[in-house]
């Protein structure tokens, strides 16, 4: 279930200090405002750190342990001590300035209500800010002058006092571990992840950073209309869960987010993975064979690590056993407006799921061109097959990627819609690439076809094969190559005027490329038109005295087999050389 995984997974990074108790969460804050005994803001300090993205540099927020925030949609509501300036300030660049008024008074109220009573010169300080702050002045104010842009943008900001950030204070931590212990009005229930029995929370904290989501956060656990709820029960009281339960899956989740070595994007899916034991390790090698993410060891070096754990035995990982044993995790998601939506979930061990991947590998083989940089094909450059480069829009079919990703990890058959991505782009291009041929072959292993039998789908050229329709390839490729050779440095072939409907309606097409090859060997040398004639001949042979009339899509994709097979071997020919 996911979450009693996401909720021991917390407490495995809990345990080891990697993640904020219960009442604090990761937060990416951008600036501090620095506050004197007065409740004065003595300077700004922008926190924003520099770190790589792909081939630049960039700054970003920086992350703090910060107490816990409130999931808000359109209500006004507080979080304590870091905010951004319509609650902090009361101003902000919305157009609604009476609004931006009423998020700062709530901002007053909570603050005055967690720090009443704390004695600590932090948390006065910010009392007396809070007390005497002007919202309709606040523009005014001469430190944030230089800041103003960064503060428009919404970033969060903190405070600090005396050179120390307020939310370190221990006196003000105790207030708001006591606040947020009492906070929540939920019945007693029991949980569904711990079987614990106790108060559960109507509204679960936002999970934040899945790409295309709303940037305030989203959730994994809502019921906003009566349709979704049953037994009488509102909101998330459909799906019981204890406020321990809540804060620690949407924890994990979030550190899962936020952390790039277990996370990946897949066209609208952002794809989450990690071992039950918390060790980055196992996620590092997942993301290296199946989404082509980096790794510190040669690719030679990954393969036989991957073919060692698919074997059940350990392997030393960066000074790490990795167990083939272990369990392992992984969570797909999608935005849906303020919610996510759940791909898929997979749970195994580790070296059954890397079997499966490899399975996957394997029926992708196929003989390649020398110009491939890639050693295998990545799920991203698998999708990019089913789309048009040239266009604006290059995502995949939304739910694609989720569909093909559980067929993998699942070792269980091929989506449809891969096969017609894959079709509609070689009808369109008129273009068989190293990656779509892959995809047919692929396919068609795993989803039988009788018309595209195993003998077809094999890593290069089968001579032996009598199957008609790759036959039929096989002979388009080499009349192509006859009239490449009548016509050296020709800029269009056959192939750009005739290959969807060579394809689809033989009967009709090859009568003509016959006819246009017969006059194209009349141009070549005597070896030449030997060579080729005798190629054609044996070919014409295995089709007998006729063509098909019509084929279907899986015949049509044992001819694109046969014409890449027999291009890929002619290409092969001019490299020897």
């Amino acid at each position: 279930m996911i979450l009693q995984a996401l909720v021991d997974y917390y407490e495995t990074l809990a345990a080891s200090g990697k993640i904020p108790r219960l009442g604090w969460v990761s937060v990416k804050t951008s600036l501090a405002l620095e506050l004197t005994k007065a409740g004065e803001i003595s300077q700004v300090i922008l926190l924003k750190e520099e770190v790589e993205k792909g081939k630049k540099k960039v700054f970003v927020p920086k992350n703090f342990d910060l107490p816990a925030q409130v999931n808000r949609s359109s209500n006004v509501a507080a979080n304590f001590l870091c905010d951004n300036s319509s609650y902090i300030f009361g101003f902000d660049d919305n157009g609604k300035p009476m609004r931006s008024l009423e998020c700062f008074a709530s901002c007053k109220a909570l603050h005055e209500k967690v720090l009443d009573g704390v004695e600590s010169p932090a948390a006065k300080a910010v009392l007396v800010f809070f007390q005497n702050w002007k919202p309709e002045k606040a523009r005014e104010h001469p430190a944030l002058q230089d800041y103003m842009d960064e503060l428009l943008a919404g970033g969060n900001l903190i405070f600090r006092y005396d050179g120390q950030f307020v939310h370190e204070d221990p006196a003000i931590r105790q207030a708001w571990q006591e606040y947020y212990d009492q906070i929540g009005d939920g019945p007693d229930m029991v949980c569904l992840a711990t079987g614990n029995t106790g108060p559960v929370e109507n509204i679960h904290p936002s999970v934040k950073g899945v790409q295309g989501a709303q940037s305030s956060g989203a959730a994994l656990v809502s019921f906003n209309a009566p349709a979704f709820c049953s037994y009488g029960k509102e909101q998330s009281l459909n799906a019981p869960t204890s406020k321990y339960a809540a804060f620690a899956y949407t924890s994990a989740l979030n550190y899962l987010i936020a952390s790039p070595e277990y996370r990946s994007r897949v066209g609208d899916t952002t794809v989450l993975f990690w071992a039950k034991n918390g060790n980055p390790e196992y996620s590092s090698i997942f993301n290296w064979g199946i989404f082509g993410g980096t790794a510190p060891y040669n690719e030679r070096e990954l393969h036989t690590m991957i073919q060692d754990l698919c074997k059940g035995q350990a392997v030393t990982y960066e000074e790490t056993l990795l167990d083939p044993d272990m369990d392992f995790y992984i969570l797909g998601l999608a935005p849906n407006a303020a919610r996510l939506s759940v791909r898929f979930f997979l749970h195994n061990h580790f070296s059954s799921i890397l079997q499966n991947v490899q399975a996957h590998y394997d029926r992708l083989e196929i003989v390649k061109p020398s110009f491939e940089k890639f050693e295998t094909l990545p799920v991203w450059k698998l999708l990019s097959e089913t789309v048009n480069q040239n266009s604006r829009e290059k995502e995949p079919v939304p739910a694609l990627a989720g569909q093909i990703l559980r067929a993998i990890l699942n070792n269980t058959r091929y989506p449809a819609t891969l096969l017609n991505g894959v079709t509609i782009r070689i009808r369109a291009e008129r273009k068989i690439t190293w990656g779509r041929a892959a995809i047919l072959k692929a396919y068609y292993l795993q989803n039988t076809h009788l018309d595209v039998p195993k003998e077809v789908l094999t890593v290069s050229l089968n001579p032996e094969s009598k199957n008609p329709y790759y036959t039929l390839g096989r002979l388009f490729s080499v009349l192509e190559e006859v009239q490449s050779a009548a016509n050296p440095g020709i800029n269009a072939t056959i192939k750009d005027r005739y290959f969807n409907s060579a394809s689809a309606t033989p009967s009709i097409v090859f009568p003509t490329l016959l006819n246009l090859s017969e006059k194209h060997r009349k141009k070549l040398t005597d070896g030449q038109r030997i060579y080729y004639e005798k190629q054609i001949m044996e070919l014409l042979a295995i089709l007998g005295e006729s063509f098909p009339a019509r084929l279907s899509l899986p015949q049509q994709g044992a001819f694109q087999l046969g014409y890449y097979h027999q291009t890929q071997k002619r290409y092969q020919k001019k490299e020897e050389n």
